[in-house]
């Protein structure tokens, strides 16, 4: 198996969509007139059109993936007419092609064919997740084990090894169904986290089953954009929408999508931002896919930086240091200098490095602007004398003076997913995983505004249930979020934020009363002291649920209500409503649920197929065939990893 972190060292161009294809040197030049090349990749096979697949200017910088349609956009300067480009096209299960297009002014269209590879070739690309250039002759030199044999992953340094690995999950207790009579109230913080879905992509990709753990449904749920209104002008930072369908793995069943969607940011008028990058050099991130990796990320950010931005780079290994003091975004070539020159080495003080970090940022603080400590490490993060503890009670300290923390994990083997986690949400920020430049492009600059940019925090959900319509239900995934009753006016209590332009979905899997459904429903037994509350006149209406929600805006301490009723009412589901049910159901799977049994890879797959939508970048796509990929393995075969 090759590992798809070989050609990472020569990614350090910063990438959009449409992409921009450099030129010698660490910045392109603006093109001075429109000159694209564009084209359609598609099955040699069907004819059908490719999303996802990666072109790249061969033996140079990755440039861009296809949209769900197949098309591809790459702008170049004007420098480029008369000159040849050599484009390479590539995606797991197909072959490599090539194609050589000499430039002409305006709009070159070159397209691509795919021929798709033997089914054990094709089994070794699905374990590749590719991020730049194709190496041929490490290619043919790859070692494709016989049907049945086992793969040997311990052969590939700083990849997944199951019998040499330390990576850390928090235990997931699955939430069971609650009797409405009994438990009327469900609340929850929301949760915009999204590493989860990276993670376990790879996992998929390194041909490992992932640990149960390490399956977070709500965040997968969430990895994906929804076409959700945002809110309107003038009205609370952001909407709440909500759709009422049956539930795929238990047609008995309701399921019912909570769906919010924050007020969009322009970053070019967004408040001025106060960033510190506090990055692990320590000896673990010696690795292809960590520090190379972790360079061509915030290289991409700092492109996205404007003059009034200030960026400060403080490291940790051994100890602590600042690397470079706050400097203006206008300075790139210092910014970019500062990072490529990181080497690691040493051990792991990450609290040295974690309270130099704040105090950096305090000295340099905006006020009214976005003030934030960036964290990159594969969360080996070592706090030396100081214990979690404490360090969790710092992260909160800052948190309350205004300085918030994104957290961003790189890398396999030793990844502290659970601690990353926890920081993360301590801090008012969000924890991402980084396993491709793509996956940086996604999180740093397609979503910058949602990772870096606050519009509402201490966000709280709370579901009332009418009894009269519902025997049972359960809110699927967010089982390290879910909060008491009590908790969602006490403005003290902490909760997950929204970013700009940010959505976040929350499913819950309702009984209705009269079914006899083949689930267990935990309630109460009967009271001594207390007579059954009577129904009021809203239990008998056509009500289901009503959805209460809390939310503070960025600099304040009191919270806002929003509320809405929800109709027991099934209508025709949107392609967001089925395709949300299809990720929640294969995180079941995943996850070995109870409650999914009886449901397949191959349902799971069709349903997303069949609600891909309006999918410009191809990530539905990519889903339908990271599910195709699990179910060719037969990895929900295959035993779990370390629970």
């Amino acid at each position: 198996m090759i590992p798809r972190y070989l050609t990472l060292l020569a990614l350090v161009a910063p990438l959009a969509w449409p992409g921009t294809l450099p030129l010698p040197g660490p910045f392109p030049p603006s093109p001075a007139r429109e000159v694209v090349v564009t084209g359609r990749i598609s099955d040699a096979t069907t004819g059908a059109p490719l999303g996802g697949v990666q072109v790249a200017e061969e033996g140079g910088r990755l440039v861009v993936a296809t949209r769900g349609d197949g098309i591809y956009l790459v702008r170049l300067g004007d420098e480029w007419v008369g000159r040849e480009l050599a484009l390479v096209a590539q995606r797991s299960g197909y072959e490599v092609a090539r194609r050589t297009v000499r430039v002409a002014a305006g709009t070159n269209t070159l397209d691509f064919v795919l021929k798709p590879r033997l089914e054990e070739e094709g089994l070794l690309m699905d374990a590749i997740l590719a991020v730049g250039k194709l190496v041929p002759s490490m290619a043919r030199e790859a070692h494709v084990p016989a049907a049945g044999a086992p793969v040997l992953h311990q052969a590939l340094p700083g990849r997944f090894n199951p019998n040499f690995n330390t990576e850390g999950y928090a235990f997931i207790q699955e939430n069971v169904f609650l009797a409405a009579a009994a438990n009327p109230l469900s609340t929850f913080s929301i949760d915009v986290d999204r590493a989860s879905y990276a993670n376990v992509r790879r996992f998929i990709h390194d041909g490992v089953r992932p640990p149960v753990d390490a399956v977070r449904i709500e965040e997968l749920v969430n990895y994906f954009p929804y076409a959700d209104a945002p809110p309107r002008a003038g009205d609370a930072p952001l909407a709440i929408h909500t759709e009422v369908g049956t539930a795929p793995w238990q047609p008995l069943h309701r399921l019912v999508r909570i769906a919010l969607k924050a007020r969009s940011v322009d970053m070019r008028e967004a408040p001025s931002s106060n960033l510190v990058f506090l990055l692990d050099v320590s000896g673990s991130m010696n690795s292809p896919d960590k520090l190379p990796l972790l360079k061509t990320a915030f290289g991409m950010l700092v492109d996205q930086l404007r003059p009034r931005d200030r960026v400060a780079i403080v490291v940790y290994a051994g100890a602590a240091g600042l690397v470079l003091p706050s400097t203006p975004g206008s300075d790139k070539e210092t910014i970019l200098g500062a990072i490529q020159s990181l080497e690691a080495g040493g051990s792991t003080a990450g609290g040295a490095g974690l309270r130099l970090a704040y105090q950096v940022a305090a000295e340099n603080h905006i006020r009214g602007g976005n003030n934030r400590v960036i964290l990159a490490t594969d969360g080996d993060f070592n706090v030396g004398v100081s214990s979690d503890a404490e360090m969790i009670r710092l992260i909160e300290e800052k948190r309350a003076q205004g300085t918030f923390l994104t957290v961003l994990g790189f890398g396999t083997g030793n990844l502290k997913d659970s601690k990353m986690e926890q920081i993360a949400d301590h801090g008012n920020g969000n924890y991402a995983y980084i396993d491709s430049a793509l996956e940086a492009k996604k999180v740093l600059v397609g979503e910058m505004g949602g990772t870096l940019l606050t519009v509402a925090k201490d966000v709280k959900l709370q579901v009332e249930f009418n009894p009269a319509r519902v025997a049972a239900y359960r809110l699927i995934g967010y089982e390290n979020r879910i909060l008491a009753a009590e908790d969602f006016r006490d403005d003290t209590k902490d909760a997950g934020e929204l970013g700009a332009g940010h959505s976040v979905t929350a499913l819950y899997e309702v009984i209705p009363v009269g079914v006899e459904s083949p689930v267990e429903i935990r309630g109460l037994d009967s009271l001594r002291y207390r007579a059954p509350t009577p129904r009021t006149g809203a239990a008998a209406g056509p009500e289901l649920l009503f959805v209460k929600l809390r939310y503070k805006e960025p600099d304040a301490d009191a919270s806002r209500p929003l509320e809405v009723p929800v109709l027991d009412r099934v209508g025709q589901p949107s392609a967001d409503f089925r395709f949300a049910s299809a990720v929640a159901a294969w995180g079941m799977l995943l996850r070995e649920s109870e409650f999914c049994r009886g449901y397949t890879l191959g349902q799971v797959a069709a349903l997303a197929r069949g609600s891909l939508g309006d999918d410009p970048e191809g990530y539905r796509s990519e889903f339908v065939r990271l599910v195709e990929t699990a179910r060719t393995m037969e990895l929900l075969e295959k035993e779990a990893g370390a629970r």
